[in-house]
């Protein structure tokens, strides 16, 4: 880590090799690239962004302090965004100081991207008050802790020296703060003076909206600072020059100083559905699919040699630990051995896979893959009858006859895509092994989000997704004291190993401690992990240059028509 600024260098080397090999395809200085990587956006504030297609487009519109792209072998690599150099410093106190130096980087409107553009939208991420389902990316800033616990903003240690000189604070060594905090969308900058003159505007219709009741809060929300795209102030390389119901057109900025672009227009169709996306495709109106239907990913599959994406993400059942059964450890090993994890991810399609741990392939563990370690759960069909019966076994060490014993217990879950499907193949394993009596409970994302922020639940399912792709993001939530700790776990031996791993400056011990973690977390089992999603995408064999995110968004920044 202390070789960054080399590294920045050897980066920069790397980016210009690339342009040059661009040589091979042809010129891309006129080049208009159509795609569908999802449907119409549903937020383009970073700290809200969800979906992969949102994510996808704010890619394209904002940059970053770091920037993900691919290397002149095609490989995955970060380099230089609106900083032009990093230096690490390493405190007495055991903390670690980063300073970003800024290139001359400006706003759509000509203003300079400055610092404290930075220290605003860090600050607005952190803030208990604006709910993001990405703050927990900043937990190892210094002062975090602070800010959740108390809501005040500027104990979190993100300072802005000068206009071109921002500086983070960390309270350990953390391998993947540039390559994956600093590349996130929800880090991207934002600017203060857009986001509060639209709230000064709009503060009456906000008040007369917050007096209505709310159900009609929730079928006309209010309009988002995002929402006129065209007069979107951003700092990446493109800038919205259209937006219809059906599209969105972005266009290379003359202003942008980060070095050259690929395609000049780029515009982002949208589909529902993975089917719409493919027959989009096959009309040729788009020449990009990000996500493929299951039929296409079945005969994608028939080739030996491909090799699917991975979605970084794992469907878990949360269990409450602190609701009177579920306190229980064995109670919860003995429905976690009764899980038929290879029927389960029959039932949710195509693209699903048997979890074999929480941390979900496609998490990298120095030059490998963190799951090539080997599987923490045991899927063989074959051992499945043997594993119910110790399931029984540790139901009744824990003192119940039966499962239904443990009273009527509702899982909630969100019905979209083949949850349903899950919820109910899980309740029928549990009924026939166990005799459990589950009731089910499709709920709204707020809802479920509600549930689990409250406590006010039994059982949840969600798909749990990392906000970095680390393993450190899946297993550090669960530690006890953790805000983000919402199924109430609490292991002391557990808390050890998360705080080990959280001031480890040895990346080989750091990443065996997290091994370790996980074992233990699952050998507990305060959650049940069910099942991974691969992904493909499909681009038109003209075209060369994509680069997908293991986080799921992509990039077209390096695309470029391919020539023999």
């Amino acid at each position: 880590m202390k070789n960054w600024k080399r590294l920045c260098g050897l980066l920069s080397a790397a980016a210009l090799c690339l342009g040059l090999l661009a040589g091979c395809a042809e010129d891309s200085a006129a080049l208009s690239l159509t795609v569908c990587a999802g449907d119409a956006p549903k937020n383009l504030d970073p700290i809200y962004a969800v979906s992969s297609s949102d994510q996808t487009v704010l890619e394209h519109l904002y940059e970053n302090l770091m920037r993900v792209t691919t290397d002149v072998s095609g490989e995955i690599t970060v380099t230089n965004g609106v900083a032009k150099s990093v230096d690490q410093e390493e405190n007495h106190d055991g903390t670690v100081t980063y300073t970003f130096k800024f290139r001359g980087a400006k706003w759509s409107d000509g203003r300079a991207v400055k610092a404290g553009d930075f220290v605003y939208a860090w600050q607005r991420l952190a803030d208990p008050a604006n709910g993001s389902p990405y703050a927990s990316i900043l937990s190892m800033v210094s002062g975090y802790e602070t800010v959740r616990a108390t809501g005040d903003v500027t104990a979190l240690q993100v300072t802005a020296k000068n206009d071109t000189t921002l500086e983070v604070v960390l309270n350990g060594h953390y391998d993947w703060f540039l390559t994956q905090v600093c590349t996130s969308p929800a880090t991207m900058p934002v600017r203060r003076d857009v986001i509060e003159t639209w709230e000064a505007a709009n503060a009456p219709a906000e008040q007369e909206a917050d007096q209505r009741e709310e159900e009609v809060r929730e079928t006309e929300p209010p309009t988002p600072w995002w929402s006129d795209l065209e007069k979107l102030v951003v700092n990446g390389p493109y800038q919205v020059t259209s937006a219809t119901a059906e599209s969105l057109t972005v266009t290379a900025r003359e202003s942008y100083t980060g070095g050259r672009v690929g395609p000049t227009e780029l515009t982002f169709r949208y589909a529902g559905t993975d089917e719409e996306a493919w027959a989009l495709y096959e009309e040729k109106a788009v020449d990009f699919v990000g996500s493929l239907p299951d039929e296409q990913v079945a005969l994608a599959a028939e080739d030996e040699t491909w090799a699917p994406g991975t979605e970084l993400g794992t469907y878990t059942v949360l269990f409450n630990c602190a609701a009177g059964q579920f306190a229980d450890p064995l109670v919860r090993q003995s429905l976690g051995l009764a899980v038929d994890r290879n029927a389960l991810a029959g039932a949710a399609g195509v693209t699903a896979r048997p979890a074999e741990g929480l941390v979900p392939p496609g998490t990298p563990d120095g030059e490998e893959d963190f799951r090539d370690d080997g599987a923490l759960l045991d899927n063989d069909p074959e051992q499945y009858d043997i594993r119910c019966g110790q399931a029984r076994d540790l139901l009744d060490q824990a003192g119940y006859e039966s499962g239904a014993d443990l009273g009527p217990l509702e899982y909630i879950y969100v019905d979209k895509d083949s949850a349903a499907a899950v919820a109910q193949a899980l309740a029928y394993q549990w009924r026939r092994v166990l005799g459990v009596e589950l009731s089910l409970r499709a709920v709204t994302p707020v809802e479920l989000r509600d549930a689990l922020q409250s406590g006010t639940f039994t059982l949840a399912a969600m798909d749990l997704a990392g906000v970095a792709a680390d393993a450190e993001c899946f297993l550090s939530l669960w530690e006890s004291g953790s805000p983000e700790n919402i199924i109430h776990y609490e292991n002391s031996a557990y808390d050890t190993l998360i705080s080990i791993i959280a001031g480890a400056d040895d990346g080989t011990a750091r990443m065996g401690c997290l091994h370790d973690a996980e074992e233990l977390l699952l050998a507990d089992m305060p959650l049940i992990p069910l099942y991974t999603r691969i992904t493909a995408w499909k681009l038109r064999d003209t075209y060369t240059g994509v680069c997908r995110d293991p986080r799921g968004w992509f990039s077209f920044l390096n695309v470029s028509l391919w020539t023999a």
